[in-house]
């Protein structure tokens, strides 16, 4: 077999190479803790199955679990691993275990713990392997029954492995009553895990690499998830590592009241908020972008976290948009997502796959609300906003966001202010007049040029949206009792009767 000549060993598991900026470095010892079920072993399998694969011998030392149930571990993923990793289960001598032959002048950890390291050593010259797992240290701290011991032992083992091109991962479980930190200062680097359990919906799992000597990596918490197949790792994103070069051209919607109130249309790369009351049409606004760009031959990505996909299809086909054809041809990517399954790492993965994947260049987050369900605190919901706005906005892709406020008319509130985020910000309101409930739009902020400071009424029927001329004759239309003031003001016909002009 050819040595293996390069400086780092991947670990298999995706997203964490990335992470540890091209995997651990060989030839030193690295540990991997975590409480009971955060996924420890699933990595150390997908560890030794990636050296595997590159005709790497790998060895598995077990002092907690049997053979039999590593391999079921790996076949509950779908792996079979038949010979390719050796298994090594370390289970204390029979002489150690029976009663009459223990001996009085010394305590039977002593033993074990001497004997455990002399059938690690055995076991590791006999292999002759490029990775080793050992799982775990909780045995090893337990038998040390001492800090001191426990360090020295670490550093036994450590100085062993040096002398060879192992690289060594060390689990440990973190069930010791007293957890000694004091092998954070031994090995080359510590990645620690993390299970989360939120008051509703499944567990949420994260990582952070505590330490990595010499070499750097992506700091911070990483969410990840374990499913059939092994674990996958969501790197925390960092805008500043993602800049495309592209033309800020002035995108139209397809409706040109519209456009003139937005100042001529939206620029390409920005972000635009909508904010408003339930019902006012917040979603159908953000789809007629998602139209236009189809128009035009780009593609759209559209994430919905509040509505079900079935009822989204018929009630925009028959407002003259169909979805669910746009979605088979291939022209868009449409996702129903459920906040409590899923992390904000994984969202911003989704979201990033599909732009550059799919070469999205449209990106429809629907709601906000939905997408804070998934979050811990609201202050991390900015964050999260903050750079995945600004990746979008670096790859020339264009973000609509929805937020709905609470209430309906008067003083409504907020449940997340995002406005000082986006670009462009469009308010939708209700208000009545002539004894009906109607519906108005406004542009209230766009940071890359001017707009219309009116507001304009607006319609939703079987032909889409209609955009009626701006409301000069009214006052207090965003209150949503409006004031006439004017003489005569053209208003929207409704659907059961003709034009209503005042």
């Amino acid at each position: 077999m050819n040595e293996v000549s390069n400086d780092k060993a991947l670990t298999g598991v995706v997203g964490l190479d990335d992470i540890l900026s091209g995997g651990l470095t060989r030839r030193h010892v690295f540990l991997l803790e975590g409480s009971p079920g955060t996924g420890k072993t699933t990595i150390a399998l997908q560890f030794l199955l990636e050296g595997a694969a590159l005709k790497e011998r790998c060895l598995y030392i077990s002092l907690s679990e049997t053979e039999e149930e590593l391999r079921d571990s790996a076949r509950s993923h779908g792996i079979e691993f038949g010979d390719t990793i050796e298994i090594f289960e370390l289970v204390p001598p029979e002489s150690l275990l029976d009663a009459d032959q223990q001996q009085s002048l010394l305590y039977s950890s002593d033993l074990e713990l001497g004997e455990t390291t002399k059938l690690i050593f055995e076991a590791f010259e006999r292999v002759k392997p490029h990775r080793v797992v050992i799982d775990s240290l909780s045995e090893i701290r337990l038998l040390a029954q001492g800090s001191l011991r426990y360090r020295r032992q670490i550093l036994a083992l450590k100085h062993f492995f040096s002398r060879s091109d192992a690289t060594v991962l060390l689990l440990d479980d973190m069930t010791s009553d007293n957890l000694d930190k004091t092998v954070h200062s031994v090995v080359h680097g510590v990645i620690h895990l993390e299970q989360l359990a939120p008051d509703y919906g499944a567990e949420r799992r994260r990582l952070r690499v505590i330490k990595y000597r010499g070499q750097s990596f992506r700091g911070g918490y990483h969410d990840f998830v374990i499913k059939t197949g092994g674990v996958s790792v969501f790197p925390r994103l960092r805008a500043v590592e993602h800049r495309t070069g592209f033309e800020r051209t002035t995108l139209k919607s397809g409706i040109p009241e519209f456009d003139d109130l937005l100042g001529g249309g939206i620029e390409r790369g920005s972000s635009t908020l909508l904010i408003g009351p339930a019902g006012t049409g917040k979603s159908l606004f953000t789809l007629q972008f998602v139209d236009a760009a189809v128009r035009r031959g780009e593609k759209a990505a559209v994430f919905i976290f509040d509505e079900e996909l079935g009822l989204l299809f018929s009630r925009t086909k028959t407002l003259g948009l169909d979805l669910e054809e746009l979605r088979d041809n291939g022209s868009i990517h449409i996702e129903q997502l459920d906040a409590a399954e899923l992390s904000p790492g994984e969202f911003s993965q989704r979201v990033r796959d599909r732009v550059a994947s799919f070469d999205a260049k449209t990106v429809v987050i629907d709601s906000i609300n939905g997408y804070q369900a998934s979050m811990p605190e609201e202050n991390a919901l900015i964050l999260h906003m903050h750079e995945l706005l600004q990746y979008l906005n670096r790859q020339g892709a264009n973000t609509f966001l929805t937020v709905a406020q609470h209430g309906l008319v008067g003083d409504m509130k907020s449940p997340v202010d995002v406005t000082y985020l986006a670009d462009t910000v469009i308010l939708l309101r209700y208000f009545e007049a002539m004894g009906k409930v109607r519906r108005a739009v406004s542009v209230i902020k766009k940071r890359t040029g001017k707009h219309e400071d009116t507001i304009r009424e607006f319609r939703i029927d079987s032909t889409g949206l209609t955009l009626g001329e701006p409301l000069s004759g009214f006052q207090g239309v965003l209150r949503g009792v409006p004031t006439f003031v004017g003489e005569r003001q053209p208003l929207l016909p409704t659907a059961d009767k003709g034009d209503d002009n005042s």
